[in-house]
């Protein structure tokens, strides 16, 4: 007897099958939109660079000095590409009396003798650019040298140089007696170069067109960019009030001085962000030439709103990048999941629409990431810094962990630990940062090679141990080295550039994030921040799902796993301070993550976006067998 469904059996299946097709055909528009549009999103060069900063004092000395130099940062230059960086930051190399160690310059255009001469700089400049690497140097607007001819002129009043500096006159009390003319300081705790014993004058440098000539000189001599220093402070309040004291609770907290006072006629005035507009302007010209852009990046230590500003508007231009410092000033030993999580999502959240994040974990101002986290936590915060979506900045010595060395008030060189004198030095010193780099286990841990010599500022006594030779001599990666030697070369990934990002708070210690992307392979970043084992279950992120197994893509020095390990997301443990990067795709223990990583994620990726839709080519394949030759009967 006939089924009565049998008479809509054709119907069914032939309706199955082109859903089937139309199911087919829609995956391959959306696959083919999605590769046009990662393929067409192409990033600048700076965009997915590693930024890797130089404090040329400490870096290597060539000579025997003492004092690191230009020579001895082109000798190390194989180091860069080796660790997987782009582009190299130098701190101030111009010419100085190193009042301020190179802060305080006396001539844009000319390289201070101690670190070498224009042609050690070209030198310098054709050994990186020979290894594919790019360099900035830092620009120093608003002001100079009392050294600087523009100043000796303007103390003479010969023009043009009179108005290259704002001048005001002393007070006089009932006494006769002259004093500054305000209450103003600067961030070292002096009045804002009041020469009192010279002059009644308080003195800025008036930035503008005069700077442009030295924007394009260093241009000229073929420099990717510029880092500008403290660029909230480039205008001040012309009618020279005095600055509000803060509440006497906060005030009482703060030994340095200038951190009593709040500053609304010395920081972040419209002016600033005018001449910031101009500065970029120069760097663009050069871009309209060849296509090249040069990069501007900016230090601003202000409120995230008037940081945010820097970034312009659609009737300003901004600068590429303004220093993002959250997980410096915001973030410390103590931080839970949570506030590591909102610090990540305030910069992320409030960033103009359209504009490129960044992530700097240090600096030569800032405590090293192993003085501040403990030495635990170097693979975790370097994971947090290089696999978050934007450009990475990384301070010499963070790639092997170095630590603050402890400088005694007798060997401090600082002007504001000396100006916080010996009881409270320590609190206020930037020495302890600029320590030398720690190459190997020799004497002076291979910073120089005169054995004889004292260098500027003390070698930490950990360099025997704590070295880069030392680390590169570790087997199956277990160095702070190999770590981020790994962490680089996954950056250079699809789903790291283009992939999106999701935050995830797992418990109170335990923070986690993914970074995934349609076609291409998941990762998955997990941070144990506290002081106990933590059980992890990743499955509140929603690229993972309950019982999914993930591999160990790099895991911290401190980690109990190995690379490679197959861990549940639904459950495994993590020794306290430890971090993981797991993913979805199958790696080899021992597979290299430099260039050939790209290669093979793409490939991969190619792989498993093509299962899916020749299995749906089966069934449909199936269903017009069983339509036209009626294999599951009439």
């Amino acid at each position: 007897m006939t089924s009565p469904f049998s008479s809509h059996r054709y119907y069914v299946k032939q309706f199955c099958m082109v859903l089937l097709l139309l199911n087919l055909v829609d995956y391959f528009a959306k696959a083919d939109n999605a590769i046009a549009k990662n393929e067409n999103n192409e990033l600048d060069w700076w965009q997915t660079a590693i930024f890797y900063q130089i404090y040329p004092r400490s870096f290597r000395d060539s000579n025997g000095d003492g004092v690191g130099d230009l020579k001895g940062i082109e000798e190390k230059a194989e180091h860069f590409k080796d660790i997987g960086v782009d582009c190299i930051w130098l701190s101030p190399i111009f010419k100085s009396p190193m009042a301020d160690f190179g802060y305080d310059i006396s001539d844009y255009n000319q390289i201070d003798s101690i670190f070498g001469t224009i042609d050690d700089f070209v030198s310098l400049k054709n050994k990186l650019k020979s290894l594919g690497l790019k360099i900035i140097l830092d620009f120093v607007p608003n002001h100079s040298s009392d050294e600087h001819e523009w100043f000796t002129k303007s103390v003479q009043r010969i023009d043009p140089y009179t108005d290259y500096y704002v001048w005001k006159d002393a007070k006089i009390d009932v006494n006769g007696t002259k004093l500054p003319p305000n209450n103003w300081r600067g961030p070292l705790c002096r009045r804002v170069l009041y020469l009192l014993s010279h002059f009644d004058v308080i003195i800025f440098l008036v930035v503008g067109i005069i700077f442009y000539n030295n924007l394009r000189f260093w241009l000229e001599l073929g420099v990717d960019g510029y880092r500008v220093d403290a660029v909230p402070f480039l205008f001040e309040d012309s009618r020279f009030l005095d600055e509000p004291r803060k509440p006497e609770r906060l005030a009482s907290k703060e030994i340095n001085t200038y951190l009593q006072y709040d500053h609304p006629y010395t920081m972040d005035l419209n002016e600033t962000y005018d001449m910031i507009s101009q500065f970029r302007s120069v760097l663009d010209e050069y871009k309209q030439k060849d296509g090249k852009t040069r990069v501007m990046i900016i230090e601003s230590y202000t409120t995230l709103e008037n940081t945010m500003r820097y970034y312009g508007n659609e009737k300003q231009i901004g600068v590429h990048l303004p220093f993002n410092f959250q997980l410096v000033t915001e973030l410390n030993a103590q931080s839970n999941a949570t506030k590591f999580s909102n610090t990540v999502n305030q910069w992320l959240d409030n960033m103009p629409k359209g504009k490129w994040p960044n992530w700097v974990i240090g600096n030569h101002d800032q405590p090293r990431v192993a003085t501040r986290f403990g030495s635990e936590m170097v693979d975790g915060i370097n994971m947090l810094n290089l696999l978050l979506p934007g450009t990475v900045f990384t301070y010499m010595g963070e790639e092997i962990g170095m630590e603050d060395a402890n400088i005694r008030w007798s060997q401090t060189v600082d002007p504001m630990g000396l100006n916080a004198g010996p009881e409270y030095y320590k609190t206020q010193s930037r020495d302890p940062p600029r320590s030398p780099y720690q190459w190997d286990a020799s004497v002076n841990a291979g910073f120089t090679d005169n054995p004889e010599v004292r260098t500027w500022l003390p070698v930490n006594p950990n360099y025997w141990r704590l070295n880069l030779a030392a680390q590169k001599n570790q087997r199956d990666h277990l160095s702070h080295y190999a770590v981020y030697k790994r962490l680089a070369g996954l950056r250079k990934t699809r789903t790291m550039q283009h992939g999106v990002y999701e935050g995830c708070v797992v418990s109170d210690w335990v923070f986690a994030f993914s970074r995934s992307l349609s076609g291409a392979e998941t990762y998955l970043v997990v941070m144990n921040v506290g002081t106990e084992e933590e059980r992890v279950d990743l499955s509140g992120l929603s690229t993972v799902n309950k019982q999914q197994t993930w591999i160990v893509h790099t895991p911290s020095i401190n980690s109990q796993y190995s690379i490679g390990n197959i861990l549940n997301s639904s459950g495994f443990t993590m020794r306290p301070k430890s971090a993981l990067v797991l993913t979805n795709q199958n790696l080899q223990k021992n597979l290299s993550l430099s260039s050939s990583l790209a290669e093979l994620s793409s490939s991969s990726a190619v792989s498993s976006a093509l299962l899916y839709p020749s299995a749906m080519i089966l069934v449909a394949l199936g269903c017009i067998l069983t339509s036209r030759y009626g294999i599951f009967g009439a």
